[in-house]
């Protein structure tokens, strides 16, 4: 967001109206002095979901910026400030704020090998000196082609690791342990307070049933072709995310937010996928209206948003309004587990575990005969300040009989 005044453009923190997300800032992507054009990025914000790219507004230079990483951020305060007057390079050098000749070199480096996001990432992975490499692109410009030649010309090193210094040295020098300290990310002290807060407020209560996916697999091996042919992909969990919303429907109090003088049941069926992000923490991003959507519907919406996951362009509004979550735990192996409710003040998580073949012991006309079935654990982690274990049982006995029936 941005405002103008004089031949100034004020950049400002999203201004929404959430569910009350707070930012904190991450890192800027320029240096006070640099060029900028028109939508490129600046900086990083971070709330305990997802990282926003600041986009400047206009071409211009970067002339004053008002926050540190890690500080936290507001909704609609104000983060920079751009000259959108780029004949005023000279004037700007001269300020006292930009005083060294060195400075004034890195401004004129940076205006003759601008460098485009993809290019900026390769140089600062590979920490990579520019002055090396002659651009081949429009107006010498440097591209990734050329990034990718210089690399390949480079002897072959083995990186190595510098140890942070760790301030209980004094404490671990006796036993001969070693150690090094990792800094947290935003991101990931975010998360680490939402959960804290998360176990504090709500107790916690699983159940875990077993459920057969025979049915779902003979129907999605049916149906997978048809749904690929319309550019959609068929995955399981669009058969969680429909069953939940079967079993929400017939158990309305799990879709339900905890206050302190009544309880919150909602009608809206908007369901959140917990999504990895390998070491960058854990995103929920959210199918809204769940109630209207059928099995094409979600997969065509659990697409999207995966897609979107994967490339890190989620939006605060593809993570906002959730009322109930799926925690697809089972992706990465596990065959059980009791989540705990990532997005408070909702009232329940449902886990998914790995499917397993087992032996399973069936009544085939009065005798017990062993079968091996597509078997799989699914539990409901539950508010108990809301939902009882009646309800919860409840939920997992439609939730399974849906899966089973499909």
């Amino acid at each position: 967001m941005e405002g103008k005044m004089s031949n100034k453009v004020e950049i400002f923190s999203p201004s929404t109206d959430d569910d009350g997300t707070e930012y904190t800032f991450g890192t800027w992507l320029k240096e006070v002095g640099a060029e900028l054009s028109e939508n490129e990025p600046i900086a990083e914000l971070e709330t305990d979901k997802v990282t926003l790219e600041i986009h400047a507004p206009c071409d211009g230079i970067l002339i004053e910026t008002f926050f540190s990483s890690g500080d936290p951020v507001k909704h609609g305060e104000l983060l920079a400030l751009i000259s959108n007057a780029t004949q005023q390079l000279e004037k700007f050098e001269s300020n006292e704020k930009v005083k060294s000749d060195q400075v004034e070199e890195e401004v004129n480096q940076k205006i003759q090998n601008k460098l485009s996001p993809a290019v900026r990432k390769l140089v600062a992975e590979n920490q990579i000196d520019t002055n090396l490499i002659a651009g081949t692109g429009k107006a010498a410009r440097i591209t990734k082609a050329d990034i990718i030649k210089h690399l390949k010309n480079l002897p072959l090193k083995i990186p190595t690791r510098e140890p942070v210094p760790n301030k209980n040295d004094n404490l671990l020098s006796s036993t001969g342990l070693t150690s090094e300290m990792i800094p947290h990310s935003s991101m990931r002290l975010a998360i680490a307070k939402h959960m804290q807060t998360s176990v504090s407020t709500a107790p916690h209560v699983t159940a875990t049933f077993e459920m057969d996916l025979s049915s779902v697999i003979a129907h999605r091996k049916q149906n997978k072709q048809d749904f690929s042919d319309k550019n959609v992909n068929l995955s399981f969990t669009a058969y969680f995310v429909a069953a939940s919303a079967f079993a929400l429907q017939k158990v309305p109090i799990i879709n339900s937010r905890w206050h302190d003088d009544a309880l919150e049941v909602f009608s809206n069926l908007n369901i959140g996928i917990g999504t990895a992000l390998g070491e960058d923490g854990l995103i929920v991003p959210v199918i809204a209206d769940v109630q209207d959507l059928n099995l094409f519907g979600i997969a065509k919406n659990l697409q999207s948003l995966t897609l979107k996951a994967r490339s890190k362009t989620l939006t605060a509004k593809d993570l906002k309004n959730g009322t109930f979550t799926i925690s697809n735990h089972g992706t990465s192996g596990s065959l059980m587990a009791s989540p705990i409710i990532i997005n408070q003040p909702q009232s329940a998580i449902l886990g998914i575990g790995k499917m397993q073949k087992r032996s399973v012991i069936i009544d085939l006309d009065g005798q017990d005969v062993s079968i091996i079935k597509p078997m799989c654990y699914v539990s409901l982690t539950i508010d108990h300040r809301a939902i009882d274990g009646f309800q919860t049982n409840q939920f997992l006995t439609h939730f399974v009989e849906f899966i089973e029936n499909f």
